[in-house]
């Protein structure tokens, strides 16, 4: 297994563990609307960063084999995201519209955390 497929299966795994926290926190606590925010935005920043892995496998694969490729799917990323904004929007009553946006950021933020933690054990 490559470093790559083994970067992307641990930022998978943080990013499931970080989803059921904030399911956890939907059920018992009094913030709800809050976190079911965080559950969208998560979830939505979760399929995001699948799509991008393998669009990223996809596109050094075809480097490789010197071949042309399509790209790296961003509208299909953006769209998704306005996906989530439009499911806030459409039940603002029961979704925190900022905490959705919070939550589409948790994709990039488990990827700086990782590599800030694996690169500095492998200068350490």
């Amino acid at each position: 297994m490559s470093n790559y497929e083994r970067m992307s299966i641990r930022q998978r795994k943080w990013m499931l563990y970080l989803m059921a926290l904030f399911v956890l926190g939907a059920g018992f606590t009094p913030y709800s609307t809050i976190f079911y925010g965080l559950v969208l935005g998560s979830a939505v920043s979760f399929y995001n960063l699948y799509l991008l892995q393998k669009k990223i496998e996809e596109f050094t694969g075809a480097v490789v084999a010197e071949t042309k490729t399509r790209g790296i799917g961003t509208m299909s990323r953006f769209a998704a995201a306005a996906f989530a904004i439009i499911i806030a929007i459409r039940f603002e009553a029961q979704i925190n519209m900022i905490a959705v946006v919070i939550g589409l950021m948790t994709a990039y933020i488990v990827i700086v955390i990782d590599f800030i933690l694996f690169r500095t054990k492998d200068y350490a």
